[in-house]
């Protein structure tokens, strides 16, 4: 809000100059109009210093800094953002900022949360999609972008986190507008962790039952390990894991074409890691394998090094073979992209 100051000060007309007598010299005349020049003049200098004192004035007032709330809304992974690191950017920010986090149990839930207005056609103010900052997992961030869900980060170059990417990361998250990566695209993301996915086995049980120690993918589908298995509920990991036991690659894009025996023979060996695994549950596999009712856990390295830090009798393996990498990305929430009503409490 700019206010602007205006002042404007009116003379009052003087009185017709009474009659000069004959003969009196013109110099009384010259007088008068010497004197009435000066009395302008100093009605000019009032005028200067009023405008000088209006104008520093106005500059005090729009120096001013206001206290105003400043919100912001972020969705989140649980367990995602330390607490040490909401403290700190709280305490940068100043008082101004109203800081909200909102967790979810799994990315799934979070990007079923993003999805979900799309059928409903309002945007709630508990919605993720209300939400400035959004936490999704990079599988999804190719689809966020073709529906519009999110919006390119601008003028990143010069910021100093992504200077300090790796110039692999850089070129993962340049794309264009259908979500493919382009080196002429916008930066969509910005990551904040990564990993991959591991194994995870009781050793004191191994031991006891005099077991070979896990190595590879191949180990999932052993006889002496059936009903003893636990694994994160995500088709990308249970397939991919298929993958990998047959040779192939996560990245296989026709199965039929680049599998030995395409798509039966891989339907024909995930029905029997089906039968090999106890349970299929992002989030509850842990658990199980904490209480001992599995010996087996098969996750994301987020999940189970820091459990196995916890826990006694326990070995992580990255398969041989190579296992998917993972990353977890904050991204921005386009609202502008959507033709739905958003409504505000």
């Amino acid at each position: 809000m700019f206010l602007c100051f205006g002042v404007r000060l009116c003379l009052a007309s003087s009185p017709p100059a009474a009659a000069l007598p004959a003969g009196s010299p013109p110099v009384q005349e010259e007088k008068n109009v010497v004197q009435d020049d000066h009395d302008g003049r100093k009605q000019d200098n009032k005028e200067t210093v009023v405008d000088k004192e209006l104008e520093e004035a106005f500059n005090t007032w729009k120096s001013k800094t206001f206290a105003l709330t400043v919100p912001l809304k972020v969705v989140a992974l649980r367990s995602s953002i330390p607490p040490s690191w909401i403290k700190d950017f709280i305490n940068s920010q100043g008082r101004r900022m109203k800081f909200n986090v909102k967790y979810y149990a799994s990315l799934e839930n979070i990007f079923s949360d993003l999805s979900i207005p799309f059928t409903k056609g309002r945007i709630g103010p508990a919605s993720a999609l209300a939400a400035d900052i959004v936490g999704i997992g990079d599988s999804w961030l190719k689809f966020a972008i073709k529906k519009a869900f999110i919006e390119p980060i601008r003028d990143v170059e010069d910021q100093e986190w992504f200077k300090s990417l790796d110039d692999k990361w850089k070129v993962y998250l340049r794309r264009n507008c259908e979500g493919e990566i382009d080196p002429k695209g916008d930066i969509w993301a910005a990551p904040y962790r990564w990993g991959c996915m591991v194994i995870a086995y009781k050793t004191n049980k191994f031991q006891k039952h005099k077991l070979a120690p896990i190595e590879d993918w191949a180990d999932l589908w052993r006889p002496d390990l059936a009903g003893r298995i636990s694994m994160v509920d995500s088709p990308r990991e249970v397939v991919g894991a298929v993958l990998k036991y047959m040779g192939a690659s996560y990245n296989t894009n026709d199965i039929n074409a680049e599998v030995n025996g395409g798509r039966d023979a891989v339907k024909h060996n995930l029905a029997l890691l089906a039968k090999q695994v106890r349970l299929f549950d992002s989030s509850n596999y842990l658990k199980a394998f904490g209480v001992g009712d599995v010996w087996v856990a098969v996750g994301w390295s987020s999940d189970i090094i820091p459990a196995a830090k916890r826990l006694s009798n326990v070995a992580v393996v990255v398969p041989k073979s190579g296992a998917s990498l993972w990353a977890d990305l904050w991204v921005l929430i386009s609202l502008l992209s959507f033709p739905f009503q958003v409504l505000i409490c």
